[in-house]
Order: structure tokens, then sequence, then C-alpha cells
């Protein structure tokens, strides 16, 4: 059974499609340190199947350079990912080469979920002053692959807060688009932590299906998991701010939870293990975060001495730094731009969290590296990707339920 990424990004939720069996025809994705990314994580797949994961562990132990482990690779696992923006005016040279992939094969499934950031509450706050934001109108671009490519099934994720943007009008347009263009289509909140992932994450999973066919939305076993954030960060060694190096050493054995979830695997390579600087006075208020965290406080923007405060703004946005708790709350694209929402829960280790920590929040696995465009590693390309994501593993078992009702298509 084969699908389509549309929005890939850098392929969370394909990876646990990939995990539960699929095969990935093609990934569509504008950003190129996300199509690196996918270079990558697609290299390590078919090194993985032909037992060579050595050629892999050489690169992320800096033996090797990225094109010297590309060199491994046929060309056609590459040509899978396409780096451009889906838009009406590049649609029909994606198009054509998806079509000389599919060489005549049939397409089962189609995922994805347009960018966001135009539907969710704090993206909306943060664009209030943009009239016509196009973003709010990609999944008509999503429906001309659905369209041409014509899936038994489709799977389309974003935020809640789609529901309610711009008085709920897009969110019906899009139940009556997918309506028109020949598919049932429903959708539930599900939330990450109740799928095993470690993060209070809640997101819309739209699940499509043409209606000449029979099936019904997977009823998912979900069981929030008992695991905290002390249980995914537990191995990692200890960092200042602006510490970490590219390759590090574990500090623990693995446990049963990493194992069982494919986060961590005997043989990985710990990498990507870096935090960001930061300056004297940030370090001052995360400490202020920390102390009232661990109090049972939350540390709010007006309470911050005026002294120490960065942002005149006391009305809005009044939890602007936050501690990354037991369980962490939802990991977003912001934290790219600064850590002060995801402060690591600690007085001796004074900073935001690193890259790995956020990519282990996310559940993505110990040996999926986040590239930049150059070989040079970019911190920000990295967050940037991480934060878009899907978990994989809430995209595994998500997966796992549509593999056996496409399976009982096929067979009819």
């Amino acid at each position: 059974m084969n699908f389509i990424d549309l929005f890939a990004g850098a392929g969370g939720l394909s990876e646990g499609f990939i995990r539960a069996g699929f095969t990935p025809v093609a990934h569509v994705e504008m950003d190129s340190a996300a199509c690196y990314t996918l270079r990558t994580r697609m290299a390590y797949h078919h090194l993985a199947k032909q037992g060579r994961l050595d050629i892999y562990h050489s690169y992320l132990s800096r033996e090797i350079s990225r094109r010297d482990l590309y060199s491994h690779i046929p060309e056609s696992v590459f040509n899978s990912i396409i780096n451009q923006a889906i838009s009406e005016e590049n649609n029909s040279a994606i198009f054509a080469q998806i079509d000389e992939l599919l060489d005549g094969q049939e397409v089962d499934l189609i995922i994805g979920g347009p960018p966001c950031q135009a539907y969710s509450n704090i993206g909306r706050a943060a664009l209030k002053h943009v009239k016509d934001d196009h973003r709010k109108k990609l999944y008509v671009e999503y429906g001309k692959f659905l369209k041409r490519y014509k899936p038994k099934v489709f799977v389309f994720e974003n935020v809640p807060g789609l529901k309610s943007s711009d008085t709920g009008i897009h969110y019906q347009n899009i139940k009556e688009y997918f309506d028109k263009i020949g598919y049932h289509v429903e959708e539930k909140q599900l939330n990450a932590r109740s799928f095993g992932v470690v993060q209070d994450r809640k997101r819309l999973i739209f699940i499509g299906w043409s209606k000449d066919i029979q099936f019904e939305y997977p009823s998912f076993n979900q069981n929030e998991t008992e695991h905290t954030s002390e249980d995914i960060f537990y191995d990692l060694p200890s960092l200042q701010a602006g510490g970490g190096t590219v390759i590090s050493e574990y500090v623990e054995n693995t446990s049963e939870y990493l194992t069982r979830s494919e986060i961590r695997r005997d043989d990985d390579i710990l990498t990507q293990h870096i935090t960001r600087p930061h300056n004297v006075n940030d370090l001052s208020i995360y400490k202020l975060a920390v102390q009232k965290y661990q109090q049972g406080l939350l540390l709010k923007n007006n309470e911050i001495p005026d002294t120490m405060r960065t942002q005149k703004n006391v009305t809005d946005f009044l939890d602007r730094f936050k501690v990354v708790g037991s369980i962490p709350h939802t990991l977003i694209a912001h934290i790219a731009k600064d850590g002060h929402h995801y402060i690591y829960n600690s007085l001796d280790q004074n900073r935001s969290i690193s890259v790995r920590e956020a990519a282990r929040i996310q559940s993505f696995p110990d040996s999926y590296y986040f590239e930049g465009v150059t070989e040079i590693f970019s911190r920000t390309a990295a967050f940037k990707q991480i934060g878009n994501a899907v978990p994989p593993l809430m995209a595994y078992k998500i997966a796992c339920q549509i593999e056996v009702g496409v399976r009982e298509i096929n067979k009819n």
C-alpha cells in the first residue's frame, strides 16, 4: 500500500505510516531544510532494509559527509522528495513528477496537513492584521490531489482552532468541499498523549474515504500515557545554556518506554542534544519561572519585576515564560525563535530545552537527524521542523488502524 504526503514537513506523519507498513510514493514540501531532513530519513530507511546502517551511523558520527551518505543511496529514493510549494502555479509540475513516480500504480492513501498557524489561536492573534491569509484555503489545493489520484482514504491533520477560526467558516467549507469531490469525512479531536506520546498535544484528525467504499472512522484505543518528561530526558547528559555538541554520549541505558516507543534503540548515536544561548536577564527569568513551578505556581509576565521584564505588554500572553512540566505542553514552531515557552525544569540546568529533548517530546526516534540547507547544523531549522511536526508515535497508531481498514477494502 502506498501514500503521498502533502505539506510533509520533516516527515513526522510519514514516519508513522512507514512504520505501519505503508510505502511513500512522494513527499511534497516547500521548505528546503525539511526536504534535506526527508532525504536523510529516506537514506536511513533504505540502508536499514539492506542491513547497512553502519553507513548511516558513520554519517551521524561525522566520519563521512552528507554527500558521502547520499552517494550510497539510489537516486530513485530521493526522487520521491519534491521540494515545491503546493499551489495553483506549481501543481501541474508536481503532478508530472508524481505521475512518473507512480508509473501506472494507484494511490491508496494521501496524508498531510496544510500549515496550521493561520487557524491556531496563537497564530490568529499574531496574524490579526492579515486580511486574506492564503493558507486558510490550502485545503482546496489538497483536494486537487484527491481529485487527480482518487485515493481510497485520506488523512488531513490540523489544529483544533480550525473549528472556530473566522467563526467556523473554514471548518464548514472544508467538510463541504471534501463531500463535493466525493468523500465522506469525519473528524475527531485527538490528543497525542492518548497515543503514548509524552506531550499534551490536541489535534483535529480528519479522515475521509471515497463514497463508493465501505469504511468508517477508526476506533482508536486511547489511554493517556503515565510516563513523564523525566522518562524521556533521564538518559541525556546535563547541559547549560548554549551547551551541547552535535554528537554526545548517553549517561544511562535505555528504558522499556524508550524502547517500546522506538525513541531509542540499542545501536543509536545521540545527536543534536544542543541548547540555545540566553542572555543573563532571560536566565534570571528562567530561574524565577522554575522556582515558582516547583512551588506549584506558574510565572505570569505581569509578575516579573520591572527591572527584569523584557515585554511591556502585561495584559496578553501572560504565560510567555513557561516551564516544561511532567507532561510537556504543546510544542510549536515558535520554539525556533526563542525558548521562553520551553524552559527546562531544573535550577541546576538553567536553560531552555535542547533540540533532542524537543524531538523526544514529539516522539521522534533518536536516529532522526534534522538537517539544515547546508551541512552546518542549524538549531533554528531543526526547532522549526520539530515544532511543526505530527508526533511519529501518534501517526503510527493512527496508521495501524487505517492499514487494517485499507487492507479490508483491497480484499473486497
